[in-house]
């Protein structure tokens, strides 16, 4: 199969862009739809992904927890937006396009979000726990954050991962 995306890394200046609004609600928004989940499918450990990553600096996201929480829905949100939030904990989070690093940083632990779906219909739900942590990682790549910028401190909170060396068979 090939891909017709490629994951976008820092410092690609798409990443800090603040991204558009969706106004038409069509077939290339289900294009970019269809590379959002591929892309985070292709991903070993991918739970979300934001246009951004893939290139396009429109407000798309994909949130799917199901990989860690069996039965959990799968989200489209098309220009979501945080309503209201409860309950800050710190969360350790990795990013696609920081693959090198996860970060420890604060978040809410429950989110009420407003979105529209791949039809332009509005919809409105509470979110917790992975779910709203995800989504909020999400909203911060529409908004040009990224995990860096959310550090309390670069030196204590972002973590270098494991160098993986190739085992010999």
């Amino acid at each position: 199969m090939i891909m017709d995306f490629q994951i976008r890394f820092f410092p690609d200046p798409v990443l800090r862009k603040k991204a558009a609004r969706v106004h038409e609600f069509n077939a290339a928004l289900e294009e970019i739809i269809r590379k959002l989940d591929a892309a985070m499918r292709a991903q070993t450990s991918g739970i979300g992904i934001a246009a951004p990553q893939i290139g396009n600096s429109l407000r798309i996201a994909i949130v799917d927890i199901s990989r860690r929480l069996p039965g959990a829905e799968k989200l489209i949100l098309v220009n979501p937006e945080i309503v209201k939030a409860w309950e800050k904990r710190l969360s350790r989070e990795g990013c696609m396009s920081l693959p090198e690093y996860t970060a420890q940083l604060p978040r809410f632990d429950r989110v009420h979000l407003r979105w529209q779906d791949s039809a332009g219909r509005f919809r409105e739900g509470v979110f917790g726990g992975l779910q709203a942590v995800c989504i909020q990682h999400e909203i911060d790549h529409l908004e040009g954050l990224l995990i860096i910028d959310r550090v309390v401190s670069l030196k204590r909170d972002l973590i270098p991962r494991p160098i993986r060396r190739l085992r010999p068979s």
